[in-house]
């Protein structure tokens, strides 16, 4: 019996691509030089696409591939997916959920923690001999006991939100409504609002056409010139103008991002303030956590292609 034909969007870890090509003939779009020409020549055999979050799937590639019945994302963001080109045509999508979560919630802590504390230009003072030369390192901020807002309190929010209850920090939520579960945190509505009660305000929020730019000019300015920013979602729900216009006239105080628009070529503003840290989209890059999200990647498909429920579905 042949194998089922699968596009594969963009390159896994090699504990992922041989198990994928047993099971799977791989048709690997991102080796090719002429991409159109690859999925014209392609397009028609192929049953499934395995993609990555960031890279998703477009309106083109899906419309290349007629026989297709399921994308399934490495990752738990599927906003670069056209889903309502995989409604029309009733192609399912599959994501990667919870495996991922506590990984995530663990950088956007260790980065609130790192820029706080000044911790990189600590290392550089230890290094550069200025410690020697100039003494004591200037002073930072504590973390411990101020005030923490999570917009969007989803499986990563809540996860993020449990980790800094244990710094002892006075913690605020916005989301659609207020959660069961969250009894002990405050919940504000407005963005906005709780951006004025935070010292620091982390992103959580699955992206969509109702959170683009949900951080924007407003919420930056009420998070005002003392307030650090932690974007640990999407790109796509940070006006990144207008936070890089406060970054760099002080409106806000600092910024830890590991999620770009246009990644990983970054606006260049980025690379010219020292108020900021960055991070190359790695939140979940753990070997612990990349070998579950390809596993469950494959499970899905699997499970597709044998006839059973997908295990993780979006659509």
């Amino acid at each position: 019996m042949s194998k089922p034909q699968i596009l594969q969007v963009g390159p896994y870890p090699e504990w992922d691509e041989a198990p994928l090509n047993a099971v799977f003939s791989v048709h690997r779009y991102f080796e090719a030089a002429d991409k159109p020409g690859f999925l014209a020549a392609v397009g028609p055999q192929v049953r499934a696409i395995a993609t990555r979050g960031e890279l998703g799937a477009s309106r083109a590639m899906i419309e290349a591939c007629p026989a297709l019945e399921l994308i399934s994302v490495y990752g738990v963001g599927f906003d670069a997916v056209d889903l309502a080109a995989c409604r029309e045509r009733g192609i399912g999508v599959t994501n990667t959920p919870d495996v991922l979560t506590s990984d995530v919630a663990d950088l956007g802590v260790a980065m609130m923690l790192c820029l706080s504390r000044g911790m990189i230009g600590a290392e550089s003072w230890v290094k550069d001999g200025s410690w020697m030369a100039k003494g004591l390192y200037p002073l930072k901020r504590r973390v411990w006991g101020r005030r923490a807002g999570v917009l969007g309190l989803g499986r990563i929010g809540y996860e993020v939100a449990k980790r800094l209850q244990g710094f002892d920090m006075q913690i605020a939520y916005s989301d659609m409504a207020p959660k069961d579960f969250a009894a002990d945190w405050e919940f504000i509505a407005d963005p906005v609002a709780l951006a004025t009660r935070s010292d620091f305000l982390f992103v959580t929020l699955a992206a969509s056409a109702a959170t683009r730019h949900i951080v924007g000019r407003e919420v930056i300015a009420a998070l005002g010139g003392e307030g650090m920013l932690i974007n640990i979602s999407r790109a796509s729900n940070i006006d990144e103008e207008a936070l890089l216009d406060a970054l760099e006239s002080g409106a806000l105080g600092s910024a830890a991002l590991d999620v770009f628009e246009g990644e990983p070529a970054l606006n260049p503003r980025f690379l010219a303030l020292d108020n900021v840290l960055l991070q190359p989209h790695h939140a979940s890059g753990t070997i612990e956590t990349r070998k579950a999200m390809g596993q469950l990647v494959r499970d899905n498909l699997v499970a597709h292609f044998a006839g059973q429920p997908l295990l993780t579905p979006v659509l």
